[in-house]
């Protein structure tokens, strides 16, 4: 009993939202009983009805199974307008903020690629590569910029 009243408000809530939009040159929707019943052929005793051979229900079926409307392309000419400008290039870094890096990055990705290929290292190199890695992250901590005058609010866009 509950379902009914579901439905029914539904129903009611379908049918009164905002306007109905007509469209053009658009069939019938057929419900999907009459279709079955179009290829099954009448609950009466009618012989079913062949799609290829009865040129209305194939007609039904074109309706039903027809291609998308294809998306609009763009216009490129409003692309073609704005040309950013190159970009600055990229801050040079000293040498040893670039060996700390290498040491960070370049470690564990050597370590991980001569586990994978199955190399054996020899343990003094194994031990400096571990060695790179810490000493490297120890470095960039220890040199990051300390200063406090940075605002908190600014998230750095500009117009």
């Amino acid at each position: 009993m509950q379902r009914d009243s579901d439905e029914d408000a539904w129903r009611g809530i379908v049918e009164n939202y905002g306007e109905r939009v007509e469209l053009e040159d658009e069939p019938p929707v057929t419900p999907p009983g009459d279709l079955a019943g179009d290829l099954a052929g009448d609950p009466a005793g009618d012989p079913p009805v062949d799609p290829v051979a009865d040129p209305t229900s194939g007609q039904r079926l074109e309706r039903l199974f027809r291609p998308l409307p294809q998306p609009v392309e763009p216009d490129d000419e409003l692309d073609d307008d704005f040309v950013p400008p190159t970009p600055p290039p990229l801050p040079k870094l000293p040498p040893d903020r670039f060996l700390a890096w290498v040491g960070l990055f370049g470690s564990p990705a050597t370590l991980l690629v001569c586990l994978v290929l199955g190399v054996s290292l020899p343990v003094w190199l194994a031990y400096m590569l571990v060695a790179a890695f810490v000493g490297g992250f120890v470095y960039l901590v220890v040199n990051m910029p300390r200063s406090t005058d940075i605002d908190p609010w600014d998230d750095g866009a500009r117009l």
